[in-house]
């Protein structure tokens, strides 16, 4: 295992990454404020509910997300990831304790949880909550599963997970809306073909509807695409910012080890055209294992 430096790590601390991820947030809100116009119209006939509280509610409820007893019985869940078994708990914590030490945190203040997954894999989700994939368990020698958790804690300690998590929020009534839509679609083709082939007149009005509801489909899906595109392109920062604060912890040579055997199992194509680069959410493995071995030998020089 990397050597823990006896220095304390910094606490949190807004980033440049945790702003330039407002992008997306930016991005979809006036989607989502659409969005959450249709969802609101019938609470508004029944209850006639404001406009304004139905929308800040909807903040309201996405700002539970940061408690941590929300995100280990609803975010984890929704996330698809679970609470660790007694034997992944094990390798969790054994990893995990000298993470928190070089940073001088308590345990209980982040939720652990485990995704089920063949990926090699870890994410960081809104305040506290990291998941680490069942392969990466079975697959990380404990130095390197270290590494890959410091990793992870920057991005919390950088706030980088504050806008992800708020933008993930406005998207989902924008993504339901858009399934809806295209869900109506079909139907409306399929009854146009299934009964209105006698008549001229319904079948263009069937396929006029059908088009409309896959036009408005495409709208809310768009607006989604923009996000993940915005989230992909700033999140490569924060990935590169995550992994200097790693470094500063005294994990770099354990993440790096980490990242050289996700390039060496999964392959680490380097994004060409400009579709695989809005696609890629992470720098190329190999361009952070050369950045952090060039902050490595800088901190190396630096101590001579």
């Amino acid at each position: 295992m990397g050597t823990v430096n006896s220095r304390r790590s910094p606490r949190r601390s807004l980033e440049t990454s945790a702003i330039t991820a407002l992008a997306p947030v930016v991005a979809v809100a006036p989607v989502w404020l659409l969005s959450l116009a249709v969802w609101w119209l019938p609470f508004h006939f029944a209850f006639d509910v404001p406009f304004w509280l139905f929308a800040a509610s909807h903040l309201a409820a996405g700002v539970l997300l940061f408690l941590r007893p929300v995100q280990t019985w609803v975010l984890a869940p929704l996330l698809g990831a679970r609470r660790p078994r007694r034997d992944e708990q094990v390798l969790l914590a054994t990893a995990w304790r000298p993470v928190l030490q070089a940073n001088d945190l308590p345990r209980q203040r982040y939720v652990l949880a485990v995704l089920p997954s063949n990926e090699l894999n870890a994410f960081a989700c809104g305040g506290h909550l990291v998941v680490v994939t069942t392969y990466a368990l079975d697959a990380l020698p404990r130095d390197e599963l270290s590494g890959v958790l410091a990793h992870e804690l920057s991005h919390h300690l950088g706030l980088h997970t504050v806008a992800l998590t708020i933008g993930q929020w406005l998207s989902i009534p924008v993504l339901l809306l858009a399934r809806i839509g295209f869900f109506l679609q079909s139907v409306a083709a399929a009854a146009t073909d299934s009964f209105a082939r006698q008549s001229r007149v319904v079948t263009a009005v069937g396929r006029t509807i059908a088009g409309l509801l896959t036009l408005v489909s495409w709208v809310f899906l768009s607006a989604l695409v923009l996000q993940n595109a915005l989230a992909n392109a700033v999140g490569h920062s924060s990935e590169l910012q995550a992994d200097r604060r790693a470094v500063e912890m005294g994990f770099g040579p354990p993440l790096a080890m980490a990242l050289r055997r996700v390039a060496a199992e999964f392959g680490d194509a380097r994004p060409v055209t400009w579709r695989e680069r809005l696609a890629a959410s992470h720098p190329p493995a190999r361009t952070r294992i050369a950045r952090i071995e060039a902050l490595l030998r800088r901190r190396a020089r630096s101590a001579r």
